[in-house]
């Protein structure tokens, strides 16, 4: 039976679940570390003791890894039921409907420990409430992501909605970036005497409108209109095994990795690159987040246009080598011959175009590699193909937290800056090293196969 093509209000209402999802995701990875352990300047009392172990690993660090790695464990198996799912409402729909609302709350429970001073309670309440959070995103996630090989019938389609998901996802990073400055208004208009109260109430609303868009494509998104998918009756072990033998989606998963853990690392080091290496207020954030994502949405109709003549691992290998020469700007902030302000909008300015690509164009790829999948073996595999995704997702985002956490432990403070410049270095090698190793991606192999197949099945 063919389906229509989505419609541009069927697009967006697609994209709210990314809007809802991002502002989530990206509290935890620009707010967690400041909050549990901010720098001497902030205003803000550590909630966690500052606990190392082997000399490099932070109890934080070791705790939001073990969060997400926890949580990672579980996707392939939610991916195989939703893959395998009968419901009247289709494959990935009464999963979403299960994950929203423990998601957003959760989101909020994380920031607020049981006790506001330095303990070890505090860690206990943490890893559970993180590891909550986890879970449930993941539940509404997985089968969210596996809706799209289904609702883009084309390679033009996919490129399209991963454009919009792309301008979605960078809405929830802006939303997200607001916390400090709406933080400092709450404090401002409602009189808070204590800084903790504005940052949890500003966290909470910005969590409950997460919510809300995270509900939108649950209840509006009829699956059975608009997909095509049959459940895949396959065992788990064999479903996993066939997704991670393709060699394609491994180079996918290596480069992937790689921007998300580099990512990961300028969101969870931001709020330090401002307080400690250019003695700015957090509140910059915000307008940095959103100079870096407007230019970049400037750049969006290029990308899109250049993306019908150059090669998509072009792209991405292009974006990850220019982000990670722009990273080396991290160990010189401060240090350059102009205003503090100039040096961060100028980083945020270069980061724009790499932003694009890194954007808009992975979704397609992936889009396309668990579309081929599906033509060969006539197996709906495309949870499994996001569910390992999703896991090197939560794996990059959590070495990248990691590795900025690691190395504070030399030095976070004003004077004392060294491990938050090193971040540049560790950046800068990372992202060359993963944008050299994806030029041997076989995209003109895929792509070729992908329009045989159609045509051939069209035939018959």
């Amino acid at each position: 039976m063919p389906y229509a093509r989505l419609s541009i209000g069927q697009i967006l209402t697609f994209s709210c679940g990314m809007v809802g999802w991002s502002i989530l995701n990206n509290l935890i990875s620009v707010m967690l570390i400041y909050f549990y352990l901010p720098p001497k300047n902030s205003g803000l009392a550590p909630m966690i003791p500052d606990i190392t172990y082997l000399g490099i690993f932070s109890v934080l660090a070791l705790i939001a890894a073990g969060g997400r790695l926890f949580d990672a464990i579980i996707d392939p198996m939610i991916a195989w039921t939703s893959d395998r799912s009968k419901s009247r409402r289709g494959r990935r729909i009464p999963f979403m409907r299960v994950g929203w609302i423990p998601a957003f709350v959760f989101c909020i429970i994380v920031f607020h420990p049981l006790f506001r001073h330095e303990c070890r309670e505090n860690i206990t309440w943490l890893i559970f409430s993180l590891s909550l959070f986890y879970i449930f995103l993941t539940i509404y996630f997985i089968p969210y992501n596996a809706l799209m090989p289904e609702l883009a019938p084309g390679g033009r389609d996919k490129v399209r909605i991963s454009t919009w998901l792309s301008l979605a996802y960078m809405l929830g990073l802006i939303i997200a970036a607001q916390t400090p400055l709406l933080a400092d208004l709450l404090k401002e208009k409602l009189e808070m005497h204590e800084r903790i109260n504005s940052f949890q109430v500003s966290i909470g609303v910005l969590c409950t409108i997460a919510g809300v868009f995270l509900m939108i494509p649950s209840y509006r998104i009829d699956e059975k209109a608009c997909c095509y998918g049959e459940p895949a009756r396959i065992p788990f072990l064999k479903s996993l095994g066939q997704t991670l033998r393709n060699y394609n989606f491994r180079l996918f998963l290596f480069a992937d990795f790689s921007y998300f853990m580099a990512i990961a690392i300028i969101s969870s080091g931001m709020l330090y690159y401002l307080r400690v290496l250019l003695n700015l207020k957090e509140a910059m954030g915000s307008s940095v987040f959103g100079i870096m994502i407007f230019v970049s949405l400037l750049f969006y109709p290029l990308v899109l246009h250049i993306s019908k003549y150059i090669q998509k691992k072009i792209l991405i290998s292009s974006g990850l080598i220019a982000l990670g020469c722009i990273f080396l700007a991290i160990y010189f902030l401060g240090r350059m011959p102009f205003r503090p302000e100039i040096q961060i909008y100028l980083f945020a300015l270069l980061a724009a175009l790499p932003v694009a690509m890194l954007g808009i164009i992975p979704y397609a790829i992936i889009a396309e590699i668990a579309q081929l999948d599906s033509l060969r073996t006539g197996l709906g595999k495309e949870g499994m193909y996001f569910a390992v995704r999703n896991f090197f997702y939560k794996l990059g985002m959590t070495a990248g937290i990691m590795c900025f956490t690691i190395l504070t432990i030399w030095g976070k403070d004003p004077g004392d800056d060294l491990g938050i410049r090193l971040n540049g270095i560790f950046g800068f090698v990372l992202c060359v090293t993963a944008g050299l190793v994806f030029l041997t991606f076989k995209e003109k192999k895929i792509v070729a196969e992908i329009n045989k197949r159609i045509k051939a099945k069209k035939g018959t």
